[in-house]
């Protein structure tokens, strides 16, 4: 893999990524939901952000975007059809179209129904995805403006990618979404092994995120769904859950 990933914890549960590319310098951030530490984090190692990703419009993702812009210079990339809600984006995308950073080529994959414009980035040859809040560990984004067939049909376009890809989603709610998927599969072994070790990391403080798509497929019950009714269904279960 040529892309090295920082994590970068802000606020109470977001992530933001910084992925770098050492042989050209260029470096991105993905989804920055504040500036501050995301700067500190690249100066402490010498990188210079050249570029914004975001994913959707929500202000959790994009809400550092000017701060860094301001710092750096960053040209900012984001989903064509929320151009009207992500002031400074210089380059629109959506399906099929690619971004770089570095020899690191990544494609854009429209995923529609957390919000009505959201894409994911997918850099196939280096086994990553940046799926903002589409995807999580055991879990799926809210459908705030799309149905359950939108999410269903994002989920399947994510699950086409190997079981090996690490996914770097945007927020640690696996321990929450782990709750709520034994109610929907009691009897999976794969599960509850993964609760086990999932909560012997949050005991430590250690974050869960990245996981795999072959994770996933063994163990997320929305990814797990047999249709959009039932993905539809398990989601409404989840927004109510406590």
């Amino acid at each position: 893999m040529s892309l090295e990933i920082v994590q970068v914890p802000v606020l109470s549960d977001n992530y933001v990524y910084l992925a770098h590319d050492a042989a050209s310098g260029e470096t991105a951030v993905i989804d920055p939901a504040v500036a501050e530490p995301v700067l500190e984090a690249a100066a402490a190692r010498g990188w210079t952000i050249t570029q914004i990703l975001n994913t959707h419009w929500h202000p959790d993702h994009v809400g550092g975007n000017a701060a860094i812009v301001a710092a750096t210079g960053a040209k900012v990339t984001g989903p064509k059809d929320e151009v009207a809600r992500i002031p400074g984006i210089d380059r629109p995308v959506g399906e099929g179209d690619t971004v770089s950073i570095g020899a690191s080529r990544g494609r854009v994959i429209g995923v529609a129904a957390h919000t009505a414009g959201h894409i994911a980035y997918a850099f196939e040859a280096d086994g990553v995805l940046f799926p903002g809040d589409t995807l999580f560990a055991m879990g799926c984004g809210r459908l705030f403006e799309g149905t359950p067939a939108d999410m269903f049909a994002a989920l399947g376009k994510l699950m086409a990618l190997p079981d090996a890809t690490q996914v770097y989603c945007a927020h640690e709610y696996t321990q929450s979404n782990a709750r709520f998927a034994v109610t929907v599969e009691p009897d999976n072994a794969d599960l509850a092994a993964r609760v086990a070790s999932v909560n012997a990391r949050r005991a430590q403080s250690l974050p869960t995120v990245p996981f795999t798509i072959g994770e996933e497929r063994a163990t997320n019950p929305f990814v797990r769904a047999a249709s959009a009714a039932e993905l539809g269904a398990r989601r409404a279960a989840k927004d109510s859950f406590r």
